[in-house]
């Protein structure tokens, strides 16, 4: 595995010579990325995305994802990223006097972007850009972010919306969003975050709501789900501990015996 870059805000080339599953990933920052070899597969907990070979990306900032990435046979995954982050987002808008129209849907955690010639320019244009020595390459850092930018907003612009979008999260159901994201493996910090809530609002809130602390809910609910896909489904303890949020088989099968009396492999 190779990963090249300059210290974020920049520009990050990757490389993996096996399969990847990085698991769980809060997306702190906008990433516009090409994929240029191999597939990256992206899960949001509500959809899944599929990227090949000369597709291009917005990964949108405070969402969470699942990511997997396959080498193709006998090569190597390659995608390269540029990170746009708030500052230089804020900068732009104020030299070039863009703002968001409207509140973007929150739903997506990445856009389709076209396959356009240009993209395709300025994506060979980086890979000289890696090339410089790190004080050159730290200099011309926001001009290359800030095309990026101008690009995407000749190109696709419907990103204008969300990426002018400076708002932090705001409260939202708890109930609802936990429901839906309780298999990703973040700390309870992101979780209040993305619910609009400090980190104690969040745990009054959800002590309130479940009548018991959220790091004991969240082993509780994933250990019921994987005891469903087991059972019910037939998946192996192998196939599932991973999604649901567990960082390793073992800790899984502990807590399955713990819960349930035995372990996953004899339910």
């Amino acid at each position: 595995m190779v990963d090249s870059q300059s210290n974020k805000p920049g520009i990050l080339y990757s490389c993996y010579f096996t399969r990847s599953r990085e698991g769980e990933q809060f997306i702190p920052e906008h990433v516009f990325s090409f994929q240029i070899a191999g597939t990256l597969k992206i899960n949001d907990g509500k959809k899944t995305y599929l990227f090949e070979q000369g597709d291009c990306r917005l990964s949108r900032r405070n969402h969470l994802a699942k990511f997997e990435k396959q080498p193709p046979e006998d090569g190597e995954f390659k995608s390269l990223s540029v990170y746009l982050d708030q500052e230089t987002l804020r900068e732009f808008s104020r030299e070039f006097n863009v703002k968001a129209q409207k509140k973007a849907a929150a739903d997506d955690a990445v856009i389709i972007l076209n396959n356009h010639p240009v993209y395709q320019s300025f994506k060979e244009s980086l890979f000289v850009y890696l090339q410089l020595p790190g004080e050159e390459k730290m200099k011309l850092m926001r001009l290359k972010i800030k095309e990026a930018i101008q690009l995407m907003l000749m190109i696709n612009p419907e990103v204008q919306d969300i990426l002018f979008d400076f708002n932090e999260p705001g409260k939202i159901n708890l109930e609802a969003f936990m429901n839906r994201n309780f298999h990703f493996n973040v700390d309870l910090n992101k979780f209040a975050y993305l619910t609009g809530r400090s980190l104690s609002t969040f745990k009054r809130d959800f002590e309130k709501l479940y009548n018991i602390t959220p790091s004991r809910w969240l082993l509780q609910r994933r250990l019921q789900e994987a005891y469903f896909l087991i059972k019910e489904k037939g998946q192996s303890p192998s196939a599932v501990y991973m999604d649901l949020g567990f960082e390793d088989l073992s800790h899984f099968s502990y807590a399955f015996k713990k819960q349930y009396g035995a372990p996953p492999t004899l339910i």
